[in-house]
């Protein structure tokens, strides 16, 4: 009884095969159009008139505003949102510079030091304070920025 069905289901699945097999090859023979003669291919290729004709204007290249350059900045991957991970990823090497030990955790010690040792350094006079223009001297110093932003 088995085989009676198994082998009814093989024959209906190879007829519906046979048939679509058909149908794809009338539609190709119908669909082509039948070849020209030899003498009436054309030779060449094809001319058309341009004058007059315009395609679309070339897109604009716009100047990005600070706010969006300073977004792309942080934005790694592109998609126009910015994670905690690309947020903080910038910060990644100032925290390594600040962890002495290499332990991933910032002790209020490693933080201290630093601190102090770029007060010292500050403090050109060495009297314990720091006067306006000792304190402009631990503002960061500006990146070499490239000539083109290409």
């Amino acid at each position: 009884m088995n085989r009676v069905i198994l082998g009814a289901l093989v024959a209906l699945v190879l007829v519906g095969i046979g048939l679509f097999w058909l149908q794809g090859r009338a539609a190709v023979e119908r669909g082509a159009p039948p070849p020209l003669p030899p003498a009436a291919q054309p030779t060449g290729l094809p001319s058309a008139d341009i004058a007059g004709l315009q395609g679309p204007a070339p897109p604009e290249a716009s100047e990005l505003s600070k706010e969006e350059r300073r977004f792309f900045r942080y934005d790694r991957d592109h998609d126009r949102r910015i994670t905690r991970e690309e947020m903080l990823a910038s910060r990644t090497d100032a925290f390594r510079k600040l962890d002495r030990d290499g332990n991933n955790l910032l002790t209020f010690e490693e933080w201290a030091v630093k601190t102090s040792d770029k007060f010292a350094g500050a403090d050109a006079d060495r009297n314990g304070e720091l006067s306006p223009a000792e304190f402009a001297t631990t503002a960061p110093k500006p990146t070499a920025r490239p000539r083109c932003n290409c």
